[in-house]
């Protein structure tokens, strides 16, 4: 059975709506939803709620009828599964019925004859099925990059801009067709020569951080840019991650753009 996709259907329509209005606010929060053919970079450091972002996304957007592809570099399927069932995002229906596309790339194993795996980013550019989706989530999209050969012996050779801009126009050319992408990285360990070209290029650029607390830690996004929203956009969104709630908007810190 074909994926399910409304792309076909893409005439600079409104935004991809991550779904679960009934529930939190994430949605509202973000304009209305993912603007259609952007380009999304999600940073932050570890513990900064990346993942649980692109789990959250994942399924408000399944929940909408959207199909989805969510490439992760960290956990397998069985751990993904685990992950969003603890947080009340069951994905295993989306799973089956293959609105959700979920991808395990292991950036540095081997592959089953103990030989050294292909590298990911060639395999993924080279890929068809996975680019087919409404919105492509590639998590941990920063190890790819630290992994890879090619854009390795560049960044060696001072071309670093020239590796991140070819990235970034392959990913351009995916989003022209009204599929939004968007990508998670962790800055650290990425000379900034190499985060320069993602952030001035993407449509929405997304910083998350996190104070250390315990379980009473403190996280929040600031936008530094989200083009194409049909709805109002908060410039900081204060958040907690709650085991059976998942992400929990806090409206009492946020600043209206």
């Amino acid at each position: 059975m074909p994926r399910r996709s409304a792309v076909r259907q893409w005439a600079g329509g409104g935004p991809y709506s991550l779904g679960l209005h009934r529930r939190d606010e994430v949605n509202r929060a973000f304009g209305g939803g993912l603007p259609r053919g952007s380009l999304i970079l999600l940073e932050g450091g570890y513990g900064s709620g990346k993942s649980v972002f692109s789990g959250r996304f994942a399924y408000g957007l399944c929940e909408e009828s959207h199909a989805v592809t969510l490439l992760s570099t960290e956990r397998p399927v069985q751990r993904f599964c685990s992950q969003m069932r603890a947080l009340s995002y069951p994905v295993e229906e989306a799973l089956g019925t293959r609105d959700l596309l979920y991808l395990y790339g292991d950036v540095a194993g081997l592959d089953r004859e103990g030989e050294q795996a292909p590298e990911l980013l060639p395999r993924l550019t080279g890929s068809t099925r996975m680019w087919e989706a409404d919105v492509i989530l590639l998590d941990s999209f920063g190890e790819v990059l630290r992994f890879d050969r090619e854009f390795d012996r560049l960044t060696r050779e001072n071309d670093r801009r020239r590796a991140a801009r070819r990235v970034v126009a392959f990913l351009s050319s995916i989003t022209a067709n009204g599929r939004t992408v968007v990508l998670t990285v962790d800055p650290v360990g990425l000379p900034e020569s190499v985060m320069e070209p993602f952030r001035m290029l993407s449509d929405g650029v997304l910083e998350l951080s996190r104070t250390p607390g315990g379980s009473s830690a403190r996280r929040s996004v600031e936008v530094r840019r989200f083009a194409g929203a049909t709805g109002p956009v908060r410039d900081r969104i204060d958040f907690s991650v709650r085991p059976g709630a998942g992400i929990v908007i806090d409206n009492r810190t946020v600043v209206r753009r």
